[in-house]
């Protein structure tokens, strides 16, 4: 049975979140639009071992609506989460957005004497310069109220694969709480500033790593392209990067038993 609560952010920001099961603690964080339930096949798997607790980012599902989505502030709700929930040596695993969150929450909880064990990232390119390129070009739509839902469901459309079964697809878009202002917010950075001012903002996010190493995994059901593990672990000493070839967007959803017994292979 899930616990559900409700807890403060920083900067007052209202985040809920909820934890099931016992054991040692994973902290699963969704992608943009989505929400914490969009986790439940593999809630269902780990709860049997693990205390698994899942959150809505600001701005997404019982969460609040807050004046900024910038990364550091998402990255420091997750943190507080795990704080909240005495949650200490928690592994943290992102999706979509929610992966670019988990690991820059990854890099930056040694600074602030949180313990973790490992951070993993599903099929969320650290990358960011081809995804600018595809929302520049639509920016118009994008920023048109009338207009900007049907880019994001052409997005997910284009992205889900042929393996995510029409149930999975259905019940995925049935949790999307695709808000104007909440879309621009999260990807401000990406359709105002320059790839180079980008990069370095990732790189920036990325610094704490080298200070405070953990255990990382970077599992693709899109292939991140060619070079993608040598640059990543330029940045994030030891990262690993796997390609589920064909699995889409949603490699843990497509197969869940297959990811929770990667997870479990993963994990130290």
């Amino acid at each position: 049975m899930a616990h559900q609560h409700t807890d403060s952010a920083a900067d007052g920001t209202t985040i809920a979140w909820s934890a099931t099961g016992s054991g040692d603690p994973v902290v699963l964080v969704h992608g943009i639009t989505e929400s914490a339930a969009s986790w439940d096949p593999v809630v269902e798997r780990l709860s049997p071992t693990h205390e698994v607790i899942t959150l809505d980012l600001r701005g997404h599902g019982e969460s609040g609506g807050a004046d900024t989505y910038a990364l550091d502030a998402m990255a420091g709700d997750v943190l507080a989460v795990v704080a909240a929930a005495g949650a200490t040596g928690a592994h943290l695993v992102g999706h979509s957005l929610g992966g670019i969150v988990v690991t820059a929450a990854g890099a930056a909880a040694g600074s602030v004497g949180i313990d973790l064990s490992s951070v993993v990232d599903v099929d969320q390119s650290l990358q960011l310069g081809s995804f600018k390129e595809q929302i520049v070009a639509v920016e118009a739509m994008l920023r048109d109220p009338e207009q900007y839902r049907a880019v994001v469901d052409a997005m997910f459309e284009m992205m889900s694969g042929e393996m995510l079964s029409a149930d999975e697809v259905a019940r995925v878009n049935a949790l999307r709480r695709a808000e104007h202002e909440v879309v621009l917010g999260v990807w401000e950075l990406l359709l105002t500033e320059p790839s180079e001012q980008i990069a370095a903002t990732v790189d920036g996010a990325l610094a704490g790593y080298r200070a405070h190493p953990l255990p990382y995994l970077a599992v693709f059901g899109i292939d991140p392209g060619e070079g993608y593990e040598d640059w990543l672990s330029q940045r994030i000493p030891g990262a690993a990067v796997e390609s589920w070839a064909d699995h889409g967007h949603y490699p843990h959803l497509v197969d869940p038993d297959r990811f929770v017994a990667r997870l479990r292979s993963f994990w130290p």
